[in-house]
């Protein structure tokens, strides 16, 4: 008896990684106004009584995507700019390495891109959605705006811009490099490369 609670739960979370995980794909491959309550269940290998048991709706679910992955995000974020404390930085070089190591790590994932842009198209078009997404959104812009801070402070380095309009910059260029990338069928390493340069543009205009 003492047993059985547990594993009930572990197998419903389970059941609703399982969901997510193929609702994410679903989503990221054909948007989520043509991926079905059914076709998500058929690819997770579940039925509709499991999806319902655990979603009240298909938007209730891509909300809860939208919070799994900005949780993941910032937690990688949040990882990396703890190396700070640990991590001599002897240079601007180094300054520029650990930025672009950052943003990088939350942006080479295809999956993760295309789900980003689907659900900054859904914002757009959604009040709720839009809520949402810039609650999610706003952890994101602040662990991003700690790093600048973070850097510039641990090498003396003074930002030309406000710590949140460098983030806005960041970001911006993150995204946009992501998506382009995607759009041209860059190789990981092309794309990769080409993050790291146009990161290594604004990173020199924000810090001097």
């Amino acid at each position: 008896m003492t047993d059985s609670a547990p594993a009930t739960t572990r197998r419903r979370e389970n059941t609703r990684i399982r969901l997510m995980d193929a609702a994410a794909e679903m989503f990221a491959e054909v948007g989520i106004d043509a991926a079905s309550v059914e076709a998500v269940c058929e690819r997770a290998g579940f039925t509709r009584g499991a999806f319902y048991s655990n979603f009240g709706s298909k938007e209730e679910l891509f909300l809860a995507l939208c919070a799994r992955s900005a949780e993941t995000t910032i937690a990688a974020v949040r990882e990396r700019v703890t190396s700070i404390e640990s991590r001599g930085l002897e240079d601007a070089g180094d300054v520029l390495q650990l930025v672009q190591e950052v943003l990088e790590a939350t942006g080479e994932d295809r999956l993760d891109v295309l789900l980003g842009a689907e659900t900054r198209l859904q914002a757009l078009r959604n009040p709720g959605f839009a809520e949402a997404y810039l609650a999610l959104n706003q952890g994101l812009g602040e662990s991003v705006t700690q790093l600048v801070r973070d850097i510039a402070g641990a090498r003396g380095l003074s930002l030309r811009v406000p710590a949140d309009v460098a983030t806005d910059l960041l970001l911006s260029v993150w995204i946009t490099t992501s998506e382009t990338a995607l759009l041209t069928r860059q190789a990981p390493s092309e794309s990769r490369s080409g993050l790291a340069e146009r990161l290594s543009q604004v990173v020199g205009l924000i810090l001097e």
